[in-house]
């Protein structure tokens, strides 16, 4: 990283009012990572350069993989084609000023940024977060990003954003697969033994998180009094796998992480249906276990409702990525507090 300098494309800066979800230049700029403040205006600018038929291809991509629209004719209650047609363009539009300002990351602020203008964004974010996703070429013909996800980090989370560029480097140089996303910490509940969270972000995960992938992953209307335009989310349930989880985040002037192991697991279809009518079920769903730590550890001192998860193959390249990750966070600068019992991590 202090050799191959990153930036982060931030669009629209704390327009969610989310302050703990920005890091201080002064913070981040020494870990050679910078940021290219862009506004949502220029991304829906953009948007309306892309064609019908550039619109088309990507959803007939994502259809050819497997995924399925949940779509109905009613544009103030259902998702319609329409919407997402203007989803597709949001896409390819994200991935054009990614590739034209340098970004090795982006972040999307829809809600309170573009809202009232078009369909949400959360099915780009799914997408731009997966290594296999729609191909998009710049004027000359070139496929920009080619074989790489185009980390994004939802709701302009910068401590998300740089924990996601970090995460994409190390697991590739690892030889892991890369995608990495946050979840929200919604709750949790005993289940036959175990104490499994519920992680739902709101509103889409990378395909290659969910079983069976794309042909998993349906693309449902966000909820009406969220999003009165629209669009579709990237819903599934994530696979059972070993996780690494994280936070990034500012405290007492410095920039310091906690990380730790844990598993996702599969639960039954009928209990999935009742944690997902409890929380929001348009949202794609992680049934999590932490190891070695409480719920009240959890809730006592995680610094955020974001948290996040990347997969490894296996126990020990779990135990691999998340040493190398703390390594890497400490000789960057950031302070690193493993949490938990690391499931064998010694």
């Amino acid at each position: 990283m202090k050799h191959d300098k990153a930036i982060l494309g931030v669009f629209d800066e704390g327009c969610m009012g989310m302050y703990n979800a920005i890091i201080p230049d002064e913070l981040l700029f020494p870990l050679g990572v910078y940021k290219e403040r862009l506004s949502q205006s220029a991304l829906y600018a953009a948007m309306l350069q892309v064609s019908d038929a550039e619109a088309a291809a990507v959803r007939a991509w994502l259809e050819g993989r497997g995924m399925k629209f949940v779509t109905g004719p009613v544009h103030e209650t259902d998702l319609t084609d329409a919407q997402i047609a203007q989803q597709c363009r949001m896409y390819i539009a994200a991935v054009r000023i990614a590739a034209d300002y340098g970004c090795a990351a982006i972040g999307i602020q829809y809600q309170q940024g573009l809202k009232d203008l078009c369909p949400a964004s959360d099915l780009v974010e799914g997408i731009l977060n997966n290594v296999d996703r729609p191909p998009v070429k710049d004027a000359s013909g070139k496929v920009l990003f080619d074989g790489k996800a185009v980390v994004h980090f939802n709701e302009v989370d910068e401590c998300a954003g740089l924990d996601g560029l970090i995460t994409n480097r190390v697991w590739t140089k690892l030889g892991f697969d890369p995608e990495t996303t946050l979840h929200d910490v919604r709750w949790g509940e005993d289940y036959e033994g175990e104490y499994v969270w519920v992680f739902l972000i709101s509103g889409a995960v990378p395909p290659k998180h969910l079983v069976d992938g794309y042909a998993g992953a349906d693309s449902a209307r966000q909820p009406p009094m969220y999003f009165p335009n629209g669009g579709g989310t990237l819903r599934g349930i994530s696979k059972a796998g070993e996780l690494v989880w994280s936070r990034i985040f500012v405290e007492d002037g410095v920039l310091k992480s906690d990380i730790g192991r844990a598993k996702a697991i599969s639960l039954p279809l009928e209990e999935t249906k009742r944690r997902w009518a409890a929380t929001t079920v348009q949202w794609p769903i992680m049934h999590a276990v932490l190891y070695g730590i409480t719920r009240d550890q959890m809730m006592g001192k995680h610094q955020s409702n974001h948290i996040q998860v990347a997969y490894a193959p296996d126990a020990a390249g779990a135990n691999l990525a998340l040493a190398t990750k703390a390594a890497m966070f400490r000789e960057l600068g950031i302070a690193v507090s493993v949490c938990g019992d690391g499931h064998g991590l010694s």
